[in-house]
C-alpha cells in the first residue's frame, strides 16, 4: 500500500534541497500542499497580500541563500499576478521555482473559469517551464532547481495539475541538487584577452552581476591594484570594491553618471568581468569605436558595428583573471590621482547640502544609523539612482535592488524576505511614495510575521523620474503627482506605526527608535523631489 501522496513528496523535496519558505496566496488546489507544509519540519508557508509580492520575496530568498526561492499562485489571475515577481527573478538573475495550479489534463485547452495556458504564460519569463506527474514529481523539481541555479540564475515555472496533490504514491527523496559546473574557457580566447590587455594603454574594468555570483572580489581588486586600473560597477555589483578604494571609479547609469563617464571616455579598452547587459547595454555608455574584452559565462552581447570585440572569454571567470594577474606588474597609463579627485568631487555633490532635508541628507543619516552589516533594499524610482551612486555598500548583498527587471513595488517585499532569511541582521527598505503604494498591502505580511523592520518612505508626492523626463521635453507636468500634498496618511497603516520626519534630526531619532522596535515601523521622510533634478538622468555616453 502506498504510504504518502504527491503533495507530501513535493514539500519534503523542496525542504530537502534547502527551501525554508514558500510564499504565496493559497487556492483550493493548494490545500493539500498547505497541509504538507504544516506537517513537515523545516519549511513554512508565508501568506503574502499579493502574488506579485510573493514572487519578489522568493526572488530575494534565492539571492541571499543560493537556494531557489519558491512562490505559488493559483489559476489565471493568481498566475498573472505572480508573473511580475517571476520575471524579476529571471532578469535580476535570482534562482527561483515558481509553482502554479494547472488544469488537469482532461480540461487543458477547454473553456474553463480562470483557465489560461500557464506554460505559454511563463515561457518568456523563465528559463524553463514544466509540470509534474504523480510518480516523477521529485525528478521534475530536481530538474527545475538545477536549471534555476545553473549559468545565469533565474526562474523556472512548475505547474501542479489540480487533483494530483492527493494521489497516493510511494515516498521518494529528491537527492542532491547543484548548479552545472561552469566550463573552463578556451585557451585561445584567454590568449586573445592577454594580447588585448597587454596592448592597451588605458584599459578600464567594468564589473557586473556575474562577477558577484562568481564571488571574484579578491581577484578583481588585485587586478586593479596590480595595473592601476579604474573599476566601474553596474548598480547590482555594488560592494565588489569599496567606494573609498583608490581604483574605484563609480557606478554606471546612476546619479551623476556623466562624471563617471569622464573616466571611461579616456579608456582604450573595456575589460568586462561578469558584465550582464540586462542592467545597462554597452552601447549606452561606451564611446563609439571603443573595444571590448569580455570575461563572462555567456558570449558578449554588443553591437559589433560600433565596438570591436577584442576578446570574448566564455566560461569560468577565474582562469581569465589569473592569466591577467600573471602578467608583469607594469602600471597602465591611468592618473589615479585625477580619478580620485573626480570621485571626491562627485561624492561631495551627492552629500546632503547645508541643513536642507532632501533625499541626499536622508540617505546620509540612514547610512550612519544602519550598521555596516545591515541590509537595505530599495524600490524603483529617482531614489534608486541616488542610492546606486551614493550609498556606501560594504559588500555585495548588503544593498539589494532590482535593476534588470526594475519593477516598482519591489522594495518592501524584498525587505520582508531579507529579514526572514537574515533574522539577526538589521534590515530596512527605502521606498518612494509611488512604489510604496504598489505593494503597501505587504505591510500586513510584515505584521503577521512579526518582523522587526524599518520601512523608510521618501514622500515627495511625485513620480520624480517621469516628471524630470517630461520637463526635459518641455512638457507640462501631467499624471506624475502622487497626491497634491500631505503624507501617506495616519499614525498607523495595517497596524504598522508611522513616524513623520521633516528634518535630519527628526529622521535620525525616528530611525534609531525604529531599529530598536520589536516589529515593523514606518519612518516617513517628507522631502523635496527637486533635489533629484540636478543628479539623475545625466548623459552616460561621452
Amino acid at each position: 500500500m502506498k504510504s504518502t501522496n504527491v503533495a507530501r513528496n513535493v514539500i519534503a523535496g523542496l525542504r530537502d534541497i534547502g527551501v525554508r519558505y514558500v510564499f504565496g496566496v493559497p487556492s483550493g488546489g493548494w490545500v493539500d500542499y498547505m497541509e504538507a507544509i504544516r506537517t513537515t519540519d523545516g519549511i513554512d508557508f508565508v501568506l503574502a497580500s499579493h502574488e506579485g509580492g510573493a514572487g519578489f520575496m522568493a526572488d530575494i530568498c534565492g539571492r541571499l541563500t543560493g537556494v531557489p526561492g519558491v512562490c505559488f499562485g493559483t489559476f489565471g489571475p493568481g498566475a498573472t499576478n505572480l508573473a511580475t515577481g517571476v520575471g524579476g527573478a529571471t532578469l535580476d538573475r535570482s534562482p527561483m521555482i515558481a509553482l502554479t495550479d494547472e488544469m488537469p489534463e482532461a480540461l487543458r485547452g477547454r473553456t474553463v473559469q480562470m483557465a489560461i495556458d500557464h506554460q505559454a504564460l511563463f515561457a518568456p519569463l523563465t528559463k524553463a517551464t514544466m509540470r509534474i506527474e504523480a510518480d516523477t514529481a521529485l525528478e521534475t523539481l530536481a530538474e527545475a532547481a538545477h536549471i534555476a541555479l545553473s549559468g545565469r540564475p533565474g526562474a523556472v515555472h512548475v505547474g501542479l495539475p489540480q487533483g494530483m496533490s492527493a494521489v497516493a504514491v510511494e515516498p521518494a527523496e529528491i537527492g542532491a541538487v547543484a548548479a552545472a559546473v561552469v566550463p573552463e574557457p578556451a585557451k585561445a580566447d584567454i590568449a586573445a584577452l592577454v594580447t588585448a590587455f597587454t596592448s592597451a594603454k588605458k584599459p578600464v574594468l567594468a564589473v557586473g552581476l556575474g562577477a558577484v555570483h562568481a564571488r571574484e572580489e579578491a581577484r578583481i581588486v588585485a587586478l586593479a591594484e596590480r595595473f592601476g586600473l579604474p573599476v566601474l560597477l553596474t548598480p547590482m555589483a555594488k560592494g565588489m570594491i569599496a567606494e573609498d578604494h583608490p581604483n574605484y571609479a563609480g557606478v554606471l547609469f546612476h546619479a551623476l553618471s556623466d562624471m563617471v563617464g569622464i573616466t571611461h571616455a579616456e579608456a582604450d579598452l573595456v575589460v568586462a568581468v561578469g558584465y550582464d547587459p540586462v542592467e545597462f547595454n554597452y552601447e549606452g555608455w561606451m564611446k563609439d569605436g571603443l573595444a571590448l574584452a569580455s570575461i563572462d559565462l555567456a558570449p558578449a552581447d554588443i553591437d559589433l558595428a560600433k565596438h570591436p570585440l577584442a576578446a570574448d572569454v566564455v566560461g569560468a571567470l577565474a582562469p581569465a583573471l589569473d592569466a591577467l594577474l600573471a602578467l608583469p606588474a607594469e602600471p597602465k597609463a591611468w592618473d589615479l590621482a585625477a580619478l580620485g579627485a573626480r570621485k571626491n568631487a562627485m561624492f561631495e555633490r551627492l552629500a546632503g547640502q547645508g541643513g536642507r532635508f532632501g533625499p541626499r541628507a536622508a540617505l546620509d543619516v540612514l547610512r550612519d544609523v544602519l550598521p555596516d552589516d545591515g541590509i537595505m533594499t530599495c524600490d524603483v524610482g529617482a531614489h534608486t539612482h541616488l542610492i546606486g551612486q551614493h550609498w556606501r555598500t560594504p559588500r555585495p548583498g548588503t544593498q539589494i535592488m532590482t535593476n534588470g527587471w526594475s519593477a516598482m513595488g519591489f522594495g518592501l517585499p524584498a525587505a520582508i524576505a531579507a529579514k526572514l532569511c537574515r533574522p539577526d541582521t538589521p534590515v530596512c527598505c527605502v521606498l518612494g511614495d509611488g512604489g510604496f503604494l504598489m505593494t503597501a498591502g505587504e505591510l500586513a505580511t510584515a505584521v503577521r510575521e512579526e518582523l522587526p523592520l524599518v520601512i523608510v518612505i521618501f514622500t515627495d508626492n511625485d513620480l520624480a523620474l517621469i516628471r524630470i523626463k517630461q520637463e526635459k521635453k518641455s512638457n507640462p507636468i501631467y499624471g506624475t503627482p502622487v497626491r497634491s500634498e500631505g503624507t501617506i496618511g495616519g499614525p498607523s497603516l495595517f497596524g504598522v506605526p508611522v513616524t513623520v520626519a521633516r528634518d535630519p534630526q527628526e529622521f535620525r531619532t525616528a530611525l534609531e527608535a525604529g531599529f530598536a522596535a520589536g516589529g515593523p515601523v514606518i519612518v516617513e521622510a517628507v522631502l523635496d523631489s527637486r533635489e533629484y533634478d540636478e543628479l539623475v538622468l545625466r548623459k552616460d555616453k561621452p
